[in-house]
């Protein structure tokens, strides 16, 4: 008998099936729909520094309108370049060691499709952003994942060394991590350090939140480390830094052979970024810098101090995070009457919604391992305004 004939035009990939329509839209779409201040997505409902736009429009009327240089616009990768340096010690050459990308998720894409083959394995953390493992599948690789336990999320070195095989390529490091806004210490990433090198590991490091960092727990970039400059893409975008996420300007760095292996997938994928935005972050780059750094991670060290006090005297358990704009937090009486008991995170989310009018999204699919854990919890953004922030508090209060 021939085999069954598959309809071709109404068929997502076998590799992408799995993956479905990201929770992110469910929650958006639900607060909206319900008037819900929306707590859910990392995105500010604030502008960054006008001074950008303003840069942006001098870039356009000087006539950097058509394709950037693939690899970035040399201002920008001169500007990264100088940052990386002054910033952590690195010395990354502007032409070669530098590739600008649509985004930060794109340079995880490029980084992942670029030094993968089908076969290989790629170790990270859970909770994880929900895109590594999708993107992983389309490299044909292998994803595995070590459990980052509520509310201290330390890791589990011995476990850790467990699962590295011999077809682990890459280990996949979110610091600080999202979305557990854990800022690992010193003796974390020096051993992480020692794994990558005993076992020849790339080490891929998502740093978009490379300047949010609070107490003191001051973000160290895996790459800095001995022995680590010349096996780490580092990752980073100025969406996070600058409230300006719609304009996806990211990057990767690291030594011209990896970086190489990311142009390899970045000039097939969107080849070159949107050249006057580009301008205007090297902008921000070379003005933005230290004390005014300093002045935002103050600022939303009271946004985080208004969710965290706010989630508490709503009976939340919340996990403080020393980085990020993310916090973890559970609430045991209210999970307990979920109506969903598979899925109890996505039916206490859209409860909270209705309830509360206030969205929060449920991480049960950042977790492959600890998904009852995953389960259990809810992660609460405050990228937003102290005004939004105090509205929501208040609606929790009331409708819990």
């Amino acid at each position: 008998m021939a085999p069954e004939r598959r309809n071709s035009t109404s068929r997502t990939a076998q590799r992408l099936a799995p993956f479905g329509t990201s929770i992110f839209g469910e929650v958006t779409w639900l607060a909206q729909d319900r008037g819900a201040i929306n707590l859910g997505q990392g995105f500010p409902d604030f502008e960054g520094p006008p001074e950008l736009a303003d840069a942006a429009f001098r870039a356009m009327r000087d006539g950097h309108n058509q394709y950037a240089r693939p690899m970035g616009a040399v201002p920008l990768a001169l500007a990264i370049s100088k940052q990386v340096e002054r910033d952590h010690g690195l010395h990354r050459d502007p032409l070669t060691d530098v590739c600008v990308t649509s985004g930060a998720t794109e340079a995880i894409a490029a980084a992942l499709l670029g030094t993968l083959d089908p076969g290989d394995a790629v170790l990270t953390f859970e909770p994880f952003y929900d895109s590594y493992p999708a993107i992983t599948a389309l490299a044909g690789a292998r994803f595995d994942t070590v459990p980052l336990h509520f509310p201290d999320f330390r890791i589990d070195f011995e476990r850790l060394r467990s699962k590295v095989t011999p077809e682990t390529k890459i280990l996949l490091l979110n610091a600080p991590h999202n979305p557990t806004g854990r800022v690992f210490d010193d003796e974390e990433l020096e051993s992480l350090a020692a794994i990558c090198i005993e076992h020849d590991l790339v080490a891929v490091c998502d740093d978009v939140y490379e300047h949010l960092w609070f107490d003191g727990a001051r973000h160290r970039p895996l790459a800095s480390l001995p022995g680590m400059g010349e096996r780490t893409i580092t990752i980073s975008s100025t969406g996070k830094t600058f409230s300006m996420t719609g304009w996806k300007i990211g990057w990767a760095h690291g030594s011209a052979r990896l970086v190489a292996s990311v142009f390899a997938a970045h000039q097939f994928l969107t080849f070159a970024t949107a050249h006057p935005l580009q301008h205007a972050m090297a902008y921000a780059l070379e003005t933005f810098d230290g004390p005014w750094l300093q002045r935002l991670r103050d600022e939303y060290e009271q946004r985080r101090q208004c969710l965290l006090d706010g989630l508490a005297r709503s009976g939340f358990t919340a996990a403080r995070p020393s980085g990020s704009y993310f916090v973890m937090a559970r609430h045991d009486a209210f999970f307990d009457a979920a109506d969903d008991p598979a899925e109890p995170d996505v039916a206490i989310a859209r409860r909270l919604i209705e309830r509360t009018g206030v969205a929060a999204i449920p991480p049960s699919s950042f977790y492959r391992e600890a998904v009852s854990e995953g389960r259990r919890l809810l992660r609460f953004a405050f990228c937003k305004r102290i005004e939004t922030l105090q509205a929501a508090m208040d609606r929790l209060a009331k409708g819990l």
